[in-house]
């Protein structure tokens, strides 16, 4: 599978201990930046490239970093084919459900409310979750 991210300086440096982390569990990783600390720099230049690379390989996936998470996974689930969704803490059940009923295949990230811990923590549950297939959940996707 290859993990594709993607972050503004406020995720910075939680995309760079999960990138650590996923290649240390031997996942393919493809980072589309930013690639260092700039305090001025605009999500939408990271986060657009990222959503379009998933966008183009159902077998792959995107997990995305922003302060809170919201503004990345908007402007990720303006890609056709992007199906983000955003986790800033609270029940972890909101992933598993992601990835079951929703076939999620970008994971937002609010690094300002999410330790790096944590986030370790719900990408192994976000990725070891399967789609259920349930044609209920299919047809509502088709509708997307």
């Amino acid at each position: 599978m290859i993990i594709h991210l993607a972050t503004d300086h406020a995720g910075f440096l939680h995309k760079e201990a999960v990138k650590a982390y996923l290649l240390e569990k031997e996942y393919t990783v493809v980072d589309h930046g930013a690639r260092e600390l700039v305090e001025s720099d605009d999500y939408p230049d990271f986060i657009t490239p990222c959503a379009t690379a998933v966008a183009a390989d159902s077998t792959s996936v995107g997990i995305i970093f922003g302060g809170s998470g919201q503004g990345e996974a908007m402007v990720a689930n303006r890609v056709k084919g992007v199906r983000a969704t955003v986790y800033y803490g609270g029940s972890i059940e909101i992933i598993s459900l992601s990835r079951e009923h929703n076939n999620a295949n970008v994971l937002s990230i609010g690094a300002r409310f999410v330790t790096v811990a944590e986030t370790k923590k719900i990408l192994d549950l976000w990725l070891s979750t399967a789609f259920s297939e349930d044609p209920k959940h299919i047809r509502r996707i088709n509708k997307f």
